[in-house]
């Protein structure tokens, strides 16, 4: 064969066209790209629906730093320009029912801690409404637009502002650092706990000094996670619901609905008959109803989520979607009051659902892709959202409400974009544990070339109970290593959300023998295909992905190399966790009934064949899966004299989210795999 010289393929190129000339100029995605794409956040609609606002975060790698302006985008998508360029960042916008404001939540000079800002749209800088020394939060409009509600966690047992900000000071320049704890929760995610509670608050747009809301109830909202889902305000302005813990160990969870005066008061519990979890209350436009998200089944934090209806008038509850077998999400009124849309979580997807008020009925108005943040305007003619799929990061769509027919409005990352040579993917099904049907989706690398043979990196998620969506990561993210030369794959393994209650409950309380199953018929399922190099198949997967990979390594498999990342590698230890004095659903280590099944499920256990090559990763600031796992499995192995490597991130949480520690874990795991079954396709031996 005659080998084309580089001035000969150029000369070709030219004659070809600018447009395969900047095909050829394409290459794969990278670590480096992953960290300058600008990331969206959740958007906004104004009432007349004309405009968007949407949260644009940018990051300088050098620093590890990231930087949020809010961006102003026009619903037809024919302008865009930013709203703050300040040097702290903006987030949570809410747009003013008149249309006249944003209020928004920042960090800016004299700020010890995040206030609640008002920014003029007729024009002017952007002012500081809140000086709350413990900090304000999760801004929303009273329906006059003359006050704006907020959370705020603080001591209940000081009355004034000037009280807070003592205790805080003290605190802070104490030498003693001891923490005192009399019942859970002691920790959450990444950070300690402390003894303040999160409350609501109101203040009008003059400033002044904010009304307590929640206070007086005896009651507070999460501890751990209160957010602008954690309550809302009614039609008329006189009223909240909030959700709340009624609770009082630490150790058995039932989050009630409550509304309670706008002025505060004794606030009454309108789920009173559900032991399980009810939470993210909604008003209706024409005030008639209070719609919230319902789970049944106590202890199982991935049971099916129902819509439920409050009438208010009746003080009835009325569960709406019991015959549907999916989880609603976040979700809008239409401002007729007859229907309400949000983002499910619906096989391999995050599709747009629109949901009937009165028969419950669910339509789906988008297919392909997955959405999220939706944002309906009040006059109900522009719903914006955020549109994702593994070749595409967020981006700001407005979605037609009857064709579902999506719009793209933002261009933030276009151009950078262009330059990248995306691997094809698709949607496939194989049989599975029980012979039932597991959707996976396959990414192939760029150029893929089917007569050759590719080593295959199957990627375990975590959850379990989340289900992989067509949609963009930067953590794991599968078109990168399929960049590096590997057919990449996720596979919704028994356990995984959207494709039904039963299938996601299908293995409790037995966490390891159904995804193991699938896993390992995943793995045949590649061997079978002519592109796949069976003798070059590795798996890795972070959190119970960890945990599926530390299961996988002390049983029978076809890796030669396995990565396990925020592994859960003994449940006994798993106590130490964030939620580890939650009361387990199907009981605890020390019963008799539970003996067997841990020792079954716990991957510790498998030790005595621990034998391929392992990658273990971890973050000392991971409270949810604590990191003595990692140290503790990556010690074992060590003592096995099997082939291990350990990377420790002393800065990092559950996930890597530091631009340069995120790069490093891409080389991390590139050098891994390289190691031990390479990359890039070989030339199939002919037959």
């Amino acid at each position: 064969m005659r080998r084309t010289t580089i001035p000969a393929l150029l000369a070709a190129l030219a004659l070809a066209g600018p447009a395969a000339a900047e095909e050829a100029r394409k290459a794969p995605l990278t670590a480096e790209t992953l960290w300058q794409i600008q990331r969206l956040s959740a958007p906004t609609v104004s009432p007349d629906g004309q405009w968007a606002v949407v949260p644009v975060t940018t990051w300088d790698v050098k620093e590890d730093k990231a930087l949020t302006d809010l961006w102003l985008v026009k619903a037809d998508g024919s302008e865009a320009r930013p709203l703050t360029t300040h040097e702290g960042s903006e987030t949570g916008p809410a747009w003013s029912p008149d249309g006249k404001w944003i209020a928004f939540e920042a960090k800016r000079e004299g700020d010890e801690n995040a206030q609640i800002y008002l920014l003029p749209l007729g024009g002017g800088e952007a002012r500081r409404l809140t000086q709350v020394p413990t900090g304000a939060s999760s801004p929303k409009w009273f329906p006059d637009s003359k006050r704006v509600a907020f959370i705020s966690r603080v001591w209940p047992d000081l009355p004034s502002w000037e009280d807070q900000g003592k205790r805080q000071k003290e605190r802070k320049d104490s030498k003693m650092t001891a923490r005192v704890f009399d019942k859970p929760e002691v920790r959450y995610w990444d950070h300690w706990l402390d003894d303040r509670q999160a409350h609501l608050y109101s203040i009008g747009i003059d400033g002044g000094d904010p009304k307590a809301i929640t206070l007086g109830t005896g009651l507070e909202l999460s501890r751990a996670e209160a957010g602008p889902s954690s309550y809302d305000v009614s039609p008329d302005g006189t009223e909240i619901a909030f959700a709340a813990d009624t609770d009082t160990t630490g150790i058995d969870s039932n989050f009630d609905v409550y509304v309670v005066s706008a002025d505060g008061g004794k606030a009454r519990n309108l789920t009173p008959e559900n032991p399980a979890g009810d939470a993210s209350p909604l008003y209706s436009p024409d005030g008639r109803a209070i719609a919230f998200g319902r789970q049944v089944i106590k202890g199982f934090y991935a049971d099916r989520t129902r819509l439920v209806l409050h009438d208010r008038a009746t003080s009835k509850n009325r569960v709406l979607t019991e015959a549907w077998d999916r989880s609603v999400g976040p979700l809008a009124w239409t401002p007729d009051s007859k229907a309400l849309v949000g983002a499910i979580d619906d096989a391999g997807h995050g599709r747009v659902y629109r949901i009937d008020a009165t028969t419950g009925t669910a339509a789906a108005l988008t297919k392909a892709q997955t959405y999220s943040g939706i944002a309906l305007s009040r006059d109900g003619r522009t719903l914006v959202a955020l549109r994702e799929g593994f070749s595409e990061p967020p981006t700001l769509v407005r979605v037609d409400l009857a064709t579902g027919e999506p719009a793209k409005l933002s261009t933030f990352n276009d151009d950078l974009l262009a330059k990248v040579d995306w691997g094809r993917y698709e949607s496939v099904t194989y049989k599975g544990s029980g012979g039932k049907d597991i959707q996976m989706w396959v990414v192939y690398p760029p150029g893929f070339d089917p007569a050759r043979k590719y080593p295959l990196f199957l990627i375990l998620h975590g959850g379990p109970h989340n289900g992989v969506q067509d949609a963009f990561t930067f953590r794991w993210n599968a078109q990168l290593f399929s960049g590096w030369g590997y057919v990449s794959a996720w596979h919704n393994f028994h356990g995984s959300s959207g494709f039904g209650q039963s299938f996601a409950d299908s293995i409790n309380p037995d966490w390891a023998t159904k995804p193991y199953e699938d896993t390992i018929a995943a793995a045949d399922w590649f061997a079978g295909k002519p592109w796949i190099d069976r003798d070059r198949m590795a798996a890795g997967g972070g959190s119970y992905g960890g945990y599926l990979a530390s299961l996988v390594l002390g049983r029978p498999h076809p890796f030669k190399a396995l990565v396990a990342h925020a592994a859960v590698y003994d449940l006994y230890t798993q106590y130490g966790a964030d939620y580890g004095a939650e009361r387990k659903r199907d009981g605890e280590f020390w019963e008799p009934k539970q003996d067997a099944l841990y020792r079954k499920m716990s991957p510790h256990f498998g030790a005595p064949n621990f034998r391929t090559p392992t990658l273990v990763i971890a973050g000392a600031l991971d409270y949810r899966v604590p990191d003595n796992h990692g140290l503790e499995l990556f010690n074992t192995l060590q003592n096995r004299g099997v082939r291990s490597r350990l990377v420790h991130y002393p800065n990092e949480n559950h996930w890597i989210l530091k631009p340069q520690n995120s790069q490093f874990w891409y080389r991390s795991v590139q050098e891994w795999l390289q190691e031990f079954v390479g990359a890039g396709a070989k030339t199939a031996p002919s037959s």
